[in-house]
């Protein structure tokens, strides 16, 4: 009987392990398409491996046509983008009927805890951690699209989650991001849009330069209410395109 609560645990070898850290960066789109990745010594040195478990995993992620390799002078490693973007948005948009549940129950989870988070990373942050918080709200603010603003976003509350000294906090945000990017995403495109988020990154980013808790998790609170109501409409949205 109590054999079947158990299940067999399954050991990822170190190249699967690499291309699952890979594949993890490409679908939080820290990676963006078109992107090359660090040359194979350079990943080996950072993963802590050989060379020939660095290329074991690159050749995982072509299998999966996440990544392609370039011969020549500017060749390496890329990551692939969608052939068409049309084509490529309609399957996302199918992707976000199906998986509608989920992302409102993780919009939900993310009120609880991503708050909490700010407010311990206001607290607990070093200085090279509030160094790396102000240059992804830079690069945020800077960004000329709304790809390369999603990937500095991304950064931005990731970062903020490494500075909680929390491995929990950091995963649930890591887990957030994975589960919520395919609806930001498709938010429609508006300049309006990236100043305002851009603002309250700014707000936050103050409160924990001063290390104030409860601003922090105040600021991260309206910060991501205004994102909650974009999402919501656009699931409401697509559920009425859905229905007959």
């Amino acid at each position: 009987m109590i054999d079947r609560q158990f299940r067999r645990v399954e050991q990822l070898r170190a190249h699967e392990y690499v291309a699952e850290q890979i594949r993890r960066q490409i679908a939080l789109r820290l990676i963006r398409s078109g992107e090359a990745l660090p040359p194979e010594r350079e990943l080996a040195k950072v993963f802590g491996v050989g060379r020939a478990t660095v290329q074991h995993a690159l050749r995982l992620l072509e299998a999966d046509r996440l990544v392609e390799t370039r011969r020549g002078r500017s060749g390496g490693t890329f990551v692939v983008g969608p052939a068409d973007d049309r084509v490529d948005a309609d399957y996302l948009l199918l992707d976000l009927r199906r998986d509608r549940e989920r992302i409102e129950e993780a919009l939900d989870y993310r009120r609880i805890v991503e708050p909490a988070v700010a407010e311990t990373a206001a607290v607990m942050r070093t200085g090279q951690e509030l160094d790396a918080i102000r240059e992804a709200s830079r690069r945020a603010a800077d960004a000329e699209d709304d790809t390369e603003f999603m990937a500095y976003d991304t950064r931005f509350h990731l970062v903020i989650a490494d500075a909680s000294h929390n491995r929990f906090f950091y995963e649930a945000i890591e887990k957030l991001r994975l589960v919520l990017n395919g609806a930001l995403v498709v938010l429609p495109e508006s300049p309006l849009w990236r100043e305002r988020s851009a603002n309250e990154h700014a707000e936050l980013l103050g409160a924990i330069e001063a290390q104030g808790g409860e601003a922090a998790r105040k600021a991260m609170l309206t910060h991501l209410d205004h994102t909650h109501k974009s999402v919501t409409a656009l699931l409401s949205a697509l559920s009425r395109r859905l229905s007959p």
